[in-house]
């Protein structure tokens, strides 16, 4: 095959390397961002709350319990399995509302647009 047969313009190769570097430049400058959001949100809360605020957890940007409060009502000792299922429940609704909040974050980066598997990356 010759090089007029080749289905290749090997004569542009100086615009696929400005192509290239251009997306490098995009993708080092998209991870920076989400590096910088990873660390705004950090310092963020959210609030997650069981029996209808008997039990509240609250959880920071990176997935990280920070405090529980527990109502004195919630204090039964003939009851501890519901306690511990309160527990367990704010502490999920708080996680998920953790995830949430990061997951709109990095919308913003990918330009509005939700990427599959970016915040599963994180």
């Amino acid at each position: 095959m010759t090089d007029e047969e080749s289905p290749f313009d090997l004569g542009n190769l100086g615009n696929l390397n400005e192509m290239m570097s251009s997306i490098m430049g995009q993708a080092n400058q998209m991870q920076q961002r989400i590096a910088q959001i990873k660390e705004e949100v950090r310092g963020r809360t959210v609030e997650g709350q069981a029996g209808g605020g008997i039990v509240t957890v609250t959880a920071n940007g990176a997935s990280e319990i920070v405090r529980i409060q527990i109502d004195e009502v919630a204090v039964d000792p003939r009851d501890v399995a519901m306690l511990e299922d309160l527990i367990v429940a704010a502490t999920n609704d708080a996680l998920t509302r953790a995830k949430e909040m990061l997951r709109e974050e990095m919308k913003a980066v990918a330009g509005g647009v939700s990427i599959p598997g970016l915040t599963d990356l994180l």
